[in-house]
């Protein structure tokens, strides 16, 4: 097989592969979506099994592919779907001079992972309070991915945590290979901590998270904070795909902070989430007081987190001794 033939025949495989999933993972019923996919595999083998020459092979084969990647870019996201109840309503914010509204902020009351009370409130913050940024990574076990949030401090309990995640509708559960077609709405969970933590540290089975304090001047914290509340206002007025590389918890983070924190880079590790740790220590942002395996260690919050279910004072608990606080 020559070089070209290769390169032809990988072209293909690649291609045809991802109009194949394009097709499958729709919202429509499974026989239209089962029916359109092998209707392209048949077309797309068509083309090229044709006593034509190879660049009118080729020419017949993209024309074709092109069709479904048309398609597939009209695929609209909506705020208009049968969500499930913890993400049913949106967070919105109403930005003032020197204090911010955030609405619909996230408390649901867990009695297991599945079984919770939504419950939500408002809140005005002064952004002339706001001084600390904190990282809670959340471990799945998987062998480069893990979840990010961040949480604003306003002092004391007064603290703000956004989780960026798919917004799911009722009965839907989280694919990664659905991730990438256009399946899952992307939503800005606003939470208390209580909410958005425990749920991780408390209630959900195999999940380890860890909390790191980040340091920054307090007016970088601020415009990355403001950031937030824009992109949560633009979500409630312009639905957008959630996309497990170009636009998931990890990647639209580093989106907010790289325009305002001088030690931003861009690195591999944004995608490999789970190396984070490794990357903000490289990067000076985290207590190095300790080594990096030492760090790690003692940030881990579940148990923490277990023995403060019930704190009025939950935030402060978590963070009482750990590295950086």
């Amino acid at each position: 097989m020559t070089p070209a033939n290769l390169i032809a025949g990988l072209g293909f495989a690649a291609l045809s592969s991802w109009a194949v999933l394009a097709i499958v993972f729709t919202n429509f019923p499974a026989g239209p979506r089962f029916a359109g996919a092998a209707a392209f595999v048949m077309a797309a083998l068509l083309c090229f099994m044709l006593p034509k020459r190879r660049g009118r092979k080729m020419t017949w084969f993209l024309s074709l592919f092109a069709l479904v990647l048309v398609w597939w870019l009209t695929l609209q996201p909506s705020n208009d779907r049968d969500w499930e109840p913890d993400v049913a309503v949106l967070p919105y914010a109403e930005i003032g001079g020197s204090s911010v509204t955030v609405h619909n902020i996230r408390n649901c009351d867990y009695r297991t992972e599945k079984d919770y009370t939504v419950n939500s409130y408002d809140r005005t913050f002064e952004l002339g309070s706001l001084r600390s940024m904190d990282l809670f990574l959340v471990d799945w076990g998987l062998p480069h991915i893990a979840h990010a949030m961040l949480s604003f401090g306003f002092g004391g309990d007064r603290r703000l945590c956004f989780s960026i995640e798919t917004r799911k509708k009722k009965g839907e559960e989280y694919s990664a290979a659905k991730g990438f077609f256009r399946q899952y709405e992307l939503t800005y969970v606003v939470a208390d901590e209580r909410d958005a933590v425990r749920l991780r540290a408390n209630y959900r089975k195999g999940e380890e998270v860890y909390l790191y304090h980040i340091k920054a001047d307090p007016g970088i914290i601020k415009e990355i904070f403001l950031a937030y509340l824009r992109a949560v206002n633009s979500l409630k007025e312009r639905p957008r795909w959630y996309n497990a590389v170009t636009a998931n918890c990890t990647t639209a983070i580093w989106g907010h902070v790289f325009p305002y924190y001088p030690k931003a880079k861009l690195d591999w590790r944004i995608l490999a989430s789970s190396h984070i740790p490794e990357m903000i220590y490289e990067l000076g942002v985290v207590d190095k007081t300790l080594s990096l395996p030492e760090l790690k260690k003692r940030s881990r919050i579940n148990e923490r987190s277990r023995a403060a279910d019930g704190d009025p004072q939950y935030c402060e608990a978590i963070r009482s001794g750990l590295p950086g606080f």
